[in-house]
């Protein structure tokens, strides 16, 4: 599903000619009534907004944009900034790969994405950055670009009335010992604290300067996921507050501060009671269960100190997983932003941007999977890599935005696609909505990092449900529904152009096992039956349910699981 070409002639028309100031080319019409004199507040446990009324914030990250991580993009995982940099200007050079990275900024975020995502239903962005997007240690002076180049989202966002967290995701020194805070091994910040924390702090300050009278900036994110190494623990991520806070405060007494804690955001010892008027505590969630218990010592937090919470980072888990993550956080006036808005070749995030052959090549070499690539291979995959990170370049995932912005998504089936009757049901485009809405899978969400442990979708293809998606051996079909099992159940909402009597049959491979019924309205087809043995589970066969009088109009065909262990691809209606 791509975005129509209206569509993006439109925003290229409003985006030409690209401001550099913050106040350039917004007119009193765009920002009266949003971007005014108010700034977001905090009023006891909750978080209010310019009109003084309590609100939960529901955000997507932008994550990847100044901080790429090379789970996003196909290359190793424990690449991080600085080793993207180095193993592309292997390839290409230092300034093919300066050039290249400035690409890759100017597709990854446009104001394309700014208004498809306040169309999905978003009010906030949180923005992660490297330090080294705003400050060259090196030379030890500010980097004009960088603040260039949030300004210039941040007029996308006055004009579209999406508000912004700045968010620190990889400090000085990094944080943490991984490559989500760009790390050589070593979690510097803390080992040479004399060194980072002053450097850190002067960075913050000048953000603190240059933005403290901007209100389209809810807050800023001082720390992200910071980790003490062995040695060092909860004093020493206090200390660090309590200087770093009074600096920012000195500056800039407006904005919400956010104040995560230590290992990954989720332990708070030594951070409490608060140590300002004006913060919130943020805690992040990935690879557990979404029910209360897991919140439940936040919540505790919360109802002693009268601080507020906010969920700054969550999702890389299935739908239903969001869903109900989701709903945790708004049953409790939690606001929450996801991770992330995009990546490359995914079903975890709402867009998808596409790999190409060339690309694939680089990443293989990474990996140890193949050969060097030639220098023009290796420029011709990444620069189309960055050329396609372009929205109007990317897959929408329908199903996932539902799961996060939809109220119909956890009580009633959406049609994934309109499917007309006669023809064909392909079985993949089973309607959107949670598990046991639209459709029933034995193992639907991942509650624990163990990547042996249930994933949701085993194919990683295409949906990002609980139903096993995986490509299809058919040149006619794309996908397949595969490692079905018993008691599974899928719903597709289909219309009948006209009444009268149809033939239906189901297009199954399997290796010997298996049994499915269908149902229109309530109503099954022919009888149960049984699934042929057609030599393995993508050699494609029928089965024959017989005819049926349907009547025109819409109808819900239902496909029920009787005996697994076969793969079902298409439901031919004629």
């Amino acid at each position: 599903m791509r975005y129509s070409f209206l569509f993006f002639l439109t925003c290229s028309l409003i985006a030409c000619n690209p401001p550099t100031s913050i106040n350039d080319n917004v007119n009193d019409t765009d920002i009266n009534g949003y971007a005014d004199e108010n700034f977001f507040m905090v009023d006891g446990k909750e978080i209010l907004n310019r009109q003084g009324i309590p609100v939960v914030i529901k955000g997507l990250g932008l994550g990847g944009w100044f901080m790429p991580e090379g789970y996003m993009f196909r290359m190793p995982g424990g690449y991080g900034p600085t080793a993207i940099r180095q193993k592309i200007t292997e390839l290409l050079g230092a300034t093919l790969a300066d050039q290249w990275f400035e690409l890759f900024r100017d597709n990854y975020v446009k104001e394309d994405d700014i208004i498809a995502m306040k169309e999905w239903g978003v009010d906030h962005i949180r923005i992660p950055f490297h330090f080294d997007i705003f400050y060259d240690k090196t030379n030890e002076i500010f980097i004009e670009k960088g603040f260039e180049r949030i300004n210039q989202v941040l007029i996308w966002c006055k004009r579209h009335r999406m508000d912004v967290i700045l968010d620190m995701h990889a400090a000085p020194g990094a944080q943490s010992a991984g490559p989500i805070a760009d790390s050589d091994g070593v979690a510097r910040f803390w080992t040479e604290k004399e060194t980072y924390w002053p450097m850190t702090i002067l960075i913050w300050e000048e953000l603190a300067r240059r933005y403290k009278d901007e209100t389209i900036i809810i807050g800023y994110d001082i720390l992200n996921e910071p980790v003490t190494p062995s040695g060092y623990g909860a004093s020493d991520l206090r200390d660090f507050y309590d200087q770093i806070v009074p600096a920012i405060r000195a500056i800039d007494k407006n904005h919400i501060l956010f104040i995560e804690g230590n290992y990954w955001a989720t332990t708070f010892d030594e951070l409490y009671p608060p140590f300002d008027d004006n913060m919130v505590y943020a805690f992040h969630k990935y690879w557990n269960e979404t029910d209360q218990g897991t919140i439940q010592y936040l919540l505790n937090m919360r109802d002693t100190y009268d601080t507020p919470l906010w969920l700054g980072e969550t999702g890389e888990n299935s739908n239903p997983w969001y869903y109900e993550t989701r709903q945790l956080a708004e049953q409790n006036d939690i606001g929450w932003n996801w991770w992330t808005h995009k990546k490359l070749e995914t079903t975890r995030a709402p867009l998808s941007s596409p790999s190409n052959e060339n690309y694939e090549k680089v990443v293989n070499y990474w990996k140890g999977n193949g050969p060097q690539p030639t220098t023009e291979e290796a420029r011709n995959g990444l620069f189309q890599m960055a050329e396609d990170l372009a929205i109007d370049k990317n897959t929408l995932r329908p199903d996932l935005i539902a799961s996060l912005f939809s109220d119909q998504f956890g009580s009633a089936n959406q049609p994934y696609i309109n499917t007309e009757i006669p023809g064909q049901i392909f079985a993949v485009n089973y309607d959107i909505g949670n598990q046991g809405i639209s459709y029933y899978d034995t193992e639907y969400k991942q509650v624990s990092s163990d990547e042996n442990q249930n994933t949701g979708n085993s194919g990683w293809s295409y949906r990002n449900d609980g139903v096993d998606i995986e490509s299809c051996s058919d040149p006619t079909i794309d996908y397949n529904i595969g490692w079905i099992e018993t008691g599974e159940w899928l719903e597709y909402t289909v219309h009948i152009s006209q009444t009268g009597t149809y033939t239906t049959k189901a297009i199954i491979a399997s290796s010997g096992s298996g049994k499915m019924r269908i149902k229109v309205n309530g109503k099954q087809i022919g009888s149960d039956m049984k699934i042929p043995d057609t030599g393995g589970n993508q050699n494609w066969g029928q089965v024959n349910f017989g005819q049926q009088s349907f009547s025109a109009g819409k109808a819900l065909v239902r496909v029920e699981i009787l005996e697994g262990e076969f793969s079902f691809a298409m439901i031919t209606v004629d």
